[in-house]
Order: structure tokens, then C-alpha cells, then sequence
């Protein structure tokens, strides 16, 4: 495959002439299997930059430039990936800084988790013996693990263990499927982003663990208040979008609907029919799936929609018995153990509601977190690319 080192540079002239020379000389006669190219991405660097890498252009033919405007690193990224692809004929392409702090080294290691299957591999700092500067003053270093755990905890990703950083290799149509989104990334939360579409749309990642290495020259352009800023507003705002907008609020529409159905007929049969309440609750549930089943199928997980007849009745008997399983030993278990070691008697003194109803809000609440993990990953699983 022919596979192009993106490098985006501003003010990187005294360390452009390390990394060409490293890679070309050290790196690529390493790799047999791979077309070996770098392109460097340069932001019009007022220190002679893009002179430096023409002057290594006439020494390694497998060299090319891209020059723009100044507009972040999201921008570098996307204008020089975009070049990659239609004038180099880029098939994977890798992000790595032009300060050698990202391990050259580690190359290999990310084209085998490529050959290998992977549609996207990160270079992990965080695990699996992957680190970060001992150096680092301690707020640096404070900062930089906070973020990461606060993106992997709110995303719910916590298999993806280094969301922030910047070492990545990844196949063109990872690129070409997100590139219209992450237009709107120009900075340094472009790489958040991005990653969260790719796992989104359902791409293979890998990751290889590696040293990160202090900068010898030049300056960060990080400012860490302000990025942790931005990271946090990203990924709030990114969340919130996902759960009102996303599955998880269509699942709760849903479950509403199922919610008001059960509890309908647990009423009816507990207070005027005198069923027992784990019984009527019983009933109302096994109406409750049978319309959640239908609602998440066409609305949903409509894009996975289940439309086959034998398909349809086979995810249907996997739904009641995913379903059966949450509502006879999570939510009528809980109905259960209240009735048992609380009582059936009523808040009087707070609202003329009876313990039973507590108990089912309880256990529905329960039940609500265990059905949409079920639903997502068993039922309407998504298969990967």
C-alpha cells in the first residue's frame, strides 16, 4: 500500500531536517511491504520551513509539500490529508508531529495493526507500557491525564485508552468518510473528534503503545488552560447532542412508551382485578416489549432495521429473552425484595402513592440501563467495516 507520512508544521524548520532524514534513513528501509512517502503540511511558517524540506525534496523523491493558511491543526490536517489522497494516491496515512516526539520507531509496529485489519491505529500514552515525559512540570502532566480519562469516561470508550494525542495512522477511507464533519475541528480538538466519528461509524481501532518525548527545540503550542476549555465544552456539548438527538433518546422515547403501557396495565390488574403485583407487572411488561421491540426496530436502530421474516423472528425471540431476563430479575426482583423487606404501604406523608409504584420506578430505571447496552451491542449490534 502506499502509505504518506502527514506532517503539519509551522516554525518547524530545526526539526523538519531531523525527522526527514531519520525516517528516510533509519525507518522506511525497514518497511518491505509498504510504499514508503512524506508530505509536509506546512501553515506558511515565517521561519524558512517550507525551504528547508524543497532543499530535502531534491535529495528523497518521495517527498511533497502542501503550503496554506495558518488556520490550526484540524486545518493543517485536513488540507494536507486531502493532498495526500488525490495527488500522492494515498492508501493509509499517518499523523506525526514534526518534533520527534512521536517515536519513529513505532511506524512498523502501526502498519502491522493496519495489514492486520485495523482501520484506524492511535499511539497510546497512557498503557501497555506507553508514557509520557518524567520531565513534565506536574500540572502539565495532571492536565494531560485528566482530559484523556474525562473523554473516556464521558464517551463511555474506556478501551480506547489515549484520546488526545496526536500519533496516529489510519486508511484513506476512514478519512474520506469523516473528512465533511471535521471541517469544523480546526484546532487541536480535531483530534478528539475524529476519533470519536471513527468509533462511531463503526471503524476497527488498534493501538500501539509508545514514549512520548519532550520537544529539544521549539515551543508547544498547546495553551493547557485553554485546551482543557475546549475539551470539556466538546465533549459535554457532543454528549448531551448524543443523548437527545441520538439512540439513546429515541430508546428513551421508546421506553416511555413502554413505560406508560406496563405501568397501565399493572394498575388495572393490581387495583381493580387484585392480581398480585409481580404478576400484573409480568403481563404489562410482556405487552411493553412486544411495542418497544417494533419502535426500536423501525425508529430506533432503523438504520440496522430487521426486515427479513425469519430475521424479524429471531431478533424478537432474542429481544423477550433479553428483555424477560431484565424485567423478571432486575425490575420485577426489585418489586420483589421491596414488597418483601420494605412493605407494601404508602407514603401518606409525602404523596398518596403506594410503596409497589416506587419499587417498579426503581427497577424500571434499573432495567432502562441493561436493555440499551443489550439492544446496542447484541441485538441491532453494528457490524464493523
Amino acid at each position: 500500500m502506499k502509505v504518506v507520512i502527514v506532517t503539519p508544521t509551522y516554525n518547524e524548520k530545526g526539526n523538519i531536517d531531523r525527522l526527514i532524514p531519520t525516517l528516510e534513513n533509519e525507518i522506511f528501509p525497514q518497511i518491505k511491504n509498504h510504499d514508503m512517502n512524506i508530505l509536509v503540511a506546512d501553515d506558511n511558517s515565517p521561519d524558512g520551513t517550507a525551504d528547508e524540506v524543497r532543499k530535502l525534496m531534491e535529495k528523497y523523491k518521495n517527498i511533497d509539500i502542501n503550503s496554506g493558511e495558518k488556520q490550526g491543526l484540524g486545518a493543517a490536517y485536513i488540507r494536507g490529508m486531502t493532498y495526500a489522497v488525490e495527488h500522492m494516491g494515498a492508501e493509509v496515512m499517518f499523523e506525526m508531529d514534526a518534533d520527534l516526539q512521536h517515536d519513529p520507531q513505532k511506524i512498523p509496529e502501526f502498519l502491522k495493526k493496519i495489514d492486520e485489519g485495523c482501520d484506524m491505529v492511535i499511539g497510546n500514552r497512557y498503557s501497555d507500557g506507553g508514557s509520557i515525559p518524567k520531565n513534565w512540570p506536574f500540572m502539565r502532566k495532571v492536565f494531560s491525564v485528566v482530559a484523556n480519562l474525562f473523554v473516556r469516561t464521558v464517551f463511555m470508550k474506556l478501551s480506547v485508552h489515549d484520546w488526545t494525542g496526536g500519533y496516529r495512522a489510519l486508511k484513506k477511507e476512514v478519512f474520506l468518510k469523516e473528512k465533511e464533519e471535521l471541517t469544523n475541528y480546526k484546532g487541536y480538538i480535531f483530534q478528539i473528534s475524529f476519533l470519536h466519528k471513527a468509533i462511531r461509524d463503526g471503524f476497527k481501532i488498534g493501538e500501539v503503545p509508545f514514549h512520548f518525548s519532550d520537544r529539544n527545540l521549539g515551543r508547544s503550542k498547546i495553551a493547557p488552560l485553554g485546551y482543557i476549555t475546549e475539551v470539556f465544552k466538546f465533549v459535554i456539548s457532543t454528549r448531551i447532542r448524543e443523548v437527545i438527538m441520538g439512540k439513546f433518546g429515541k430508546f428513551l422515547v421508546v421506553g416511555g412508551f413502554g413505560f406508560i403501557i406496563n405501568f397501565a396495565v399493572l394498575k388495572i390488574l393490581s387495583d381493580s382485578f387484585g392480581w398480585n403485583h409481580s404478576w400484573a407487572n409480568l403481563t404489562g411488561a410482556a405487552l411493553a416489549i412486544f411495542s418497544n421491540y417494533n419502535l426500536n426496530n423501525i425508529w430506533t436502530f432503523g438504520e440496522r432495521k430487521v426486515s427479513v421474516l425469519s430475521s424479524y423472528l429471531f431478533k424478537m425471540l432474542q429481544f423477550y429473552a433479553t428483555s424477560a431476563f431484565g424485567v423478571i430479575f432486575i425490575q420485577t426482583g426489585t418489586i420483589f425484595l421491596g414488597d418483601r423487606f420494605i412493605g407494601e404501604g404508602q407514603f401518606s406523608f409525602i404523596l398518596p402513592i403506594k410503596y409497589y409504584y416506587v419499587y417498579f420506578v426503581i427497577g424500571t430505571g434499573l432495567l432502562l440501563i441493561w436493555n440499551f447496552t443489550i439492544y446496542n451491542k447484541i441485538i441491532w449490534r453494528k457490524k464493523p467495516h
